[in-house]
């Protein structure tokens, strides 16, 4: 199964290892960033939300109107508009980019960041308004005839848009967690079900997991798994593990001096980043690249593993993985810019060459199982006339 690649569509030049040397929106560095995944095999990048930071969806917008084939991925917070509102804003972005778009819901793992914009629910019942918040969206975006909602969180009548997505039947939905409510709620209603960076192990019980809560809801597809790491790649082992600890100090030197980091490393309230922080406090090193130091540094917030080395390691380390059955790779580098052009020149095309390799093979092997009853011509298209 072809695999995708996931970038970080940041609006600025700041990161971990330095504040941003321009407004929060700067338009020149975010199309430049864009167009440098567009050119470097990358399949979408993703808009991140923030109370105080630019709309992602408007920023999308932006790029949209200056990139040809980047896919983008917007992340949206039930908790900012209705679900009618959004339905009709994402679709009528879909129509823009060609439809280009992907949506990310957010529950919110942060009880202060979410009540900066108003929302008092607690973490439990942000996922299950998340869940039919997702399940309306895509009803609206589906649906050619008037229709009526009575929910727990929402409720209207006689709603039916006159802007449908380009892509169709509907734009891909994503959706991340790692507590149980996350795994009921995704497992509904996501496309791709999104999983922070974590040892093979605890990421195959994860997606156990996920697929479980998916059939529980039942489901006959089950969702795509994503998973998201921090690669820090080098021509040699060694360069690898020596740029690796300069970031880590870097790092934690801005930590410590309260600077470039945009939050304060706190203990984190979300279930994904206590477990990151649980899998460091173990080792510092598990399997061929994963490196955990770089969550401990952060608090773990968002994608925090490292990948450590050389572009083949952490592509036989992405394809460790892809056995798994992770089909979606979220990565971004320490230095946006400049890593998702490496990466893309030196990594993404081992993967998706060994990833060729491999469904070749499996195409041969099942031609050539043997089977009962004479063979049958290609279906295609209506067995009517």
């Amino acid at each position: 199964m072809p695999v995708e690649f996931v970038g970080i569509g940041a609006t600025n030049d700041g990161s971990e290892l330095q504040a941003r040397s321009g407004p929060a929106f700067d338009r020149e560095h975010t199309l430049k960033l864009a167009r440098a995944h567009e050119a470097h095999g990358w399949d979408r990048v993703l808009y991140l939300y923030g109370s105080g930071a630019p709309d992602p969806a408007m920023v999308a917008s932006y790029v949209a109107a200056h990139t040809e084939t980047l896919g983008l991925l917007v992340a949206h917070r039930p908790n900012v508009s209705y679900p009618t509102f959004a339905a009709k804003t994402f679709a009528t972005l879909d129509q823009i980019c060609d439809g280009r778009l992907a949506v990310h819901f957010i529950t919110g793992g942060n009880d202060r960041e979410q009540r900066r914009e108003g929302d008092t629910l607690s973490k439990d019942e942000r996922y299950a308004r998340t869940r039919e918040y997702i399940s309306v969206v895509k009803r609206i975006w589906t649906s050619e005839e008037p229709f009526d909602h009575h929910g727990k969180y929402y409720s209207f009548e006689n709603f039916v848009s006159d802007i449908r997505p380009a892509r169709q039947p509907r734009p891909i939905v994503s959706f991340g967690g790692s507590s149980p409510a996350a795994y009921a709620a995704g497992g509904a209603e996501a496309d791709i079900y999104c999983l922070l960076g974590e040892p093979l192990e605890h990421t195959r019980e994860q997606i156990a997991s996920v697929r479980a809560a998916a059939r529980a809801a039942g489901r006959a597809d089950l969702p795509r798994i994503q998973v998201g790491f921090r690669p820090i790649i080098a021509p040699t082992e060694e360069k690898a593990w020596d740029r690796a600890r300069e970031i880590l100090r870097r790092i934690e030197d801005n930590t410590s001096a309260g600077g470039a980091l945009r939050y304060a490393v706190t203990r984190p309230e979300n279930t994904g980043s206590q477990r990151l922080l649980a899998i460091a406090e173990k080792a510092e090193r598990y399997g061929r690249t994963l490196w955990t130091p770089t969550a401990t540094a952060t608090g773990a917030i968002g994608n925090s593993m490292a990948l450590v080395g050389t572009p083949e390691t952490v592509a036989a380390a992405l394809l460790d993985y892809y056995d798994l059955g992770v089909t979606v790779l979220n990565t971004n580098g320490y230095h946006i810019l400049e890593d998702a052009v490496d990466f893309g020149r030196e990594v993404i095309p081992l993967v998706r060459a060994e990833v060729a390799r491999r469904d070749a093979e499996q195409a041969v092997a099942d031609r050539a199982v043997p089977h009962d009853g004479p063979d049958l011509p290609a279906y295609r298209g209506s067995t009517t006339s």
